[in-house]
């Protein structure tokens, strides 16, 4: 049973006219008549007779409402996807790392106000690991996130490449570290560590940085703040690992230092990811362009950095 079918009985029944209903339906008389016979087929019953004006049948008197039931809620339907396709959509909800949040979104933000002043926006400050499990179900259009190729590896999913930063080493301005130029993987070994809570993505990338150099991990702590992170760093010999863009207040504060790492490709990357079906929304598709715009591409092709396609390739 197709809706076209269901249409045309319609305007049969409102008009007592197969030519009157096909000017309704604009269509011809012809179409209208199979449309109507491969209805009655389905069904097993004569649903007009057919004379001077069509009238319904005992199986027609049934069909009636509940087929003009089922074409009002098909027009509310289409409704609602040309609202959708017109970019007016209710809200956009995306959730990003909190430096992006704090530091980065601001701006694309205001421009995205501008342009959809109906669409209410909604950011959460997320764990990137986080963020991409709600994406994944549904609750959120956009994540803004650290890099995971196992939770991006889907045909489904459209990741672009924003930039990279360094991972630095906080520690208080009295911490033993700080009189070495730069520190390694085994210097923060032999020292207690704070850790973003489980879900973020500092947190992956530590543990497999002291995995993969067969270094212990002496976690003492897990918080989810920055402000959090400084203040418990100030107070002691503990150390945390966390991005550069992280570290513009810490860098302010004379019972803080900031110290690089030696090892090189201490680095991590930083991608806006979203799904191939919400890109054909135009508010998506805008936010979209706008943060391409605000974060100039950094990337380093020769170490895989550049734009993913939707399957996963680097453009």
């Amino acid at each position: 049973m197709r809706i076209e079918q269901l249409q045309s009985f319609l305007a049969v029944a409102d008009t007592g006219s197969f030519q009157a209903a096909a000017r309704q339906c604009c269509v011809t008389q012809s179409t209208v008549s199979r449309q109507i016979q491969s209805l009655e087929a389905q069904l097993g019953l004569s649903l007009l007779r057919r004379h001077d004006r069509a009238k319904l049948t005992l199986g027609g008197e049934v069909l009636l409402p509940h087929a003009r039931r089922i074409c009002q809620e098909w027009k509310a339907v289409e409704d609602d996807i040309a609202t959708l396709r017109a970019g007016k959509q209710p809200e956009l909800c995306v959730a990003a790392i909190h430096s992006v949040c704090a530091y980065r979104l601001p701006g694309v933000l205001q421009r995205f106000i501008q342009t959809y002043p109906q669409v209410q926006l909604r950011v959460t400050a997320l764990g990137s690991d986080r963020s991409l499990k709600v994406l994944r179900d549904g609750l959120v259009d956009v994540a803004i996130v650290m890099d995971n190729r196992f939770l991006t590896a889907n045909a489904d999913m459209v990741v672009d490449f924003l930039y990279s930063e360094p991972i630095c080493v906080l520690v208080a301005a009295d911490h033993p570290l700080t009189q070495q130029e730069a520190v390694t993987w085994a210097d923060l070994s032999r020292y207690p560590q704070v850790l973003f809570k489980d879900g973020y993505g500092m947190q992956r990338l530590v543990q497999e940085r002291f995995s993969s150099q067969g270094l212990p991990l002496n976690v003492v702590l897990e918080l989810n703040t920055l402000d959090a992170f400084r203040g418990v760093i100030r107070q002691g010999n503990c150390v945390a690992l966390l991005p550069e863009s992280a570290l513009s207040e810490a860098r302010g504060d004379d019972r803080l230092a900031v110290l690089p790492l030696a090892e090189a490709a201490n680095e991590r990357d930083v991608v806006l990811v979203t799904t191939r079906d919400r890109l054909e929304l135009p508010p998506i598709a805008h936010f979209r362009d706008l943060v391409l715009e605000a974060f100039p591409n950094q990337g380093r092709p020769e170490a895989g950095g550049g734009r993913r396609t939707p399957t996963g390739q680097r453009s």
